[in-house]
C-alpha cells in the first residue's frame, strides 16, 4: 500500500476522547492528537522548554485511513457521530473537517511523533511501543502502541484513573475495568499487584485492541478481556472496580457495581464532565456507595467510591 488518507477533526478540547473514538470505529488506523494544552507549562527530558503554543480550545485529530476507504462515506457517518455528541452533554465546538492524501511514510513520520515516554504517575509510565525506553529503579512501563487505539493514555480521564488505582491497590486484588479501551487501566492494574484483571468493551475493535496492547507488556497473564455490555451478566466478585467512560452511562452501571463489589471494595470511575458531576454521584449514592476522593482536571472529574459501612476517612464522614 503507497498511499494513505488523511482525515483531520477539529473539536472542542471536551470532546476529544470521544471524537477519538469515533475515528477508530469509522475505520481509522491511527489518531494522532493535536493540543495546545500539552504544552502549557511543561519542561522536556532535559530541562528544555516547548515553545510558546496558543493556548486554544479546539484539538486537531488526524485519523489516517487506508486509500481504499471510501472517504465520502467516512465524513458523513464521522459527522453524524460528532454531532450526537451533544447527546451526551459534550461541547464540540465548531466541527472542522479536511481530507488529504499522503504516501505510507509521511504516515508513519506524521503520527509518530506525536508520541513520546509520558510519566503519568509517581510509579507508572506510558511508553510508545516502539521506542528504546531505559526505566529508573522501581518505574513500572506500560507499553502501548497508538496506531492502533483511543489516544497514548495521557488524557485527564485516563490520569486521574491511574493516579486512584494506584491509590487503592495494594496487591492481590481483583479488579474489573469496564470499557477497556486501550487497555492501559488493566495492564497498570496488573503492574500495581491486582492478581486477577477481567477486562469487558461493548466494541469489538476495543477488544482487539486492548488484546494487542496486553501482548506487548511481558506478565499479563492475568488480564482477561472479553466484549460485554457494561456489568450486565457478570457474576465475578471484584474488589475493584474502574470505568472510564461517559457519564451518561456510568449511571446505568453503580448498581450492578454495587452488586459486584466486595465489602469495603472501591469502584472508581472517569470520564465525568463538571456539569454531569451530581448526577453520577447521586446515582453513585442512591447505589449505596460513599464517596471517598473526588480528583478534578479542568472539566473532568473522577471519583473514588467505597462499599463501606465504616464512614470514618470518606468525604463527609
Amino acid at each position: 500500500m503507497d498511499k494513505w488518507q488523511e482525515l483531520t477533526v477539529t473539536v472542542n478540547r471536551e470532546a476529544e476522547e470521544a471524537a477519538s473514538n469515533i475515528l477508530i470505529e469509522s475505520g481509522s488506523q491511527g489518531v494522532a492528537i493535536d493540543d495546545s494544552a500539552d504544552y502549557l507549562g511543561s519542561i522536556g527530558k532535559y530541562g528544555e522548554l516547548f515553545p510558546e503554543v496558543e493556548q486554544v480550545e479546539m484539538v486537531r485529530i488526524t485519523a489516517y485511513y487506508p486509500e481504499t476507504a471510501d472517504m465520502a462515506i467516512v465524513t458523513a457517518q464521522v459527522n453524524k457521530r460528532l454531532a450526537e455528541l451533544a447527546d451526551f452533554g459534550l461541547q464540540t465546538g465548531d466541527v472542522q473537517l479536511s481530507i488529504q492524501e499522503l504516501a505510507e511514510e509521511d504516515w508513519a513520520d506524521n503520527w509518530k511523533q506525536y508520541f513520546e515516554p509520558a510519566r503519568i504517575t509517581h510509579d507508572l509510565t506510558i511508553v510508545p511501543s516502539w521506542t528504546d525506553y531505559e526505566p529508573d529503579p522501581g518505574e513500572k512501563i506500560i507499553k502501548l502502541d497508538p496506531g492502533m487505539a483511543f489516544g497514548t493514555g495521557t488524557h485527564p480521564t485516563t490520569k486521574m484513573s491511574l493516579f486512584a488505582l494506584e491509590q487503592v491497590l495494594r496487591g492481590g486484588e481483583r479488579v474489573i475495568d469496564v470499557g477497556t479501551g486501550s487497555g492501559v487501566l488493566s495492564i497498570a492494574s496488573s503492574l500495581l499487584g491486582a492478581k486477577a484483571i477481567y477486562a469487558y468493551d461493548l466494541d469489538d475493535v476495543a477488544v482487539r485492541v486492548a488484546r494487542e496492547n496486553i501482548e506487548l507488556n511481558p506478565g499479563m497473564d492475568n488480564v482477561q478481556v472479553a466484549a460485554g455490555d457494561l456489568l450486565r451478566g457478570v457474576e465475578t466478585e471484584a474488589d475493584v472496580i474502574v470505568a472510564n467512560i461517559l457519564a451518561d452511562i456510568l449511571v446505568d452501571l453503580t448498581e450492578d457495581a454495587y452488586r459486584l463489589l466486595k465489602d469495603e471494595g472501591y469502584l472508581i470511575m472517569s470520564g465525568i464532565i463538571s456539569e454531569k458531576w451530581e448526577l453520577v454521584k447521586e446515582a453513585a449514592e442512591a447505589a449505596g456507595f460513599v464517596l471517598e476522593t473526588h480528583m478534578v482536571q479542568g472539566e473532568w472529574n473522577t471519583c473514588v467510591f467505597k462499599k463501606t459501612n465504616n464512614l470514618a476517612g470518606v468525604i463527609g464522614g
